[in-house]
């Protein structure tokens, strides 16, 4: 479980940054997961932002579960 968590903590993360970075400068279009989908038009930054936060959020938690399991 805690592999699990590191690894889709660690892609979120990525990818959040990966999409503000692409709002900001226009660098990283394929790795933009965010600015592929249509319901986010206008609030790509935003989500982004949150992307990065739940994967940080995931990367932590995932070493509070490997150490209490």
């Amino acid at each position: 479980m805690k592999k699990i968590l590191e690894v889709v903590g660690f892609l979120l993360f990525v990818w959040g940054v990966a999409g503000v970075l692409h709002e900001l400068t226009g660098w990283f279009k394929l790795w933009g997961v965010v600015a592929r989908l249509d319901f986010l038009d206008g609030h790509e930054l935003y989500a982004s932002i949150v992307l990065a936060v739940l994967g940080g959020t995931l990367m932590v938690t995932s070493d509070r579960v490997g150490r209490s399991g």
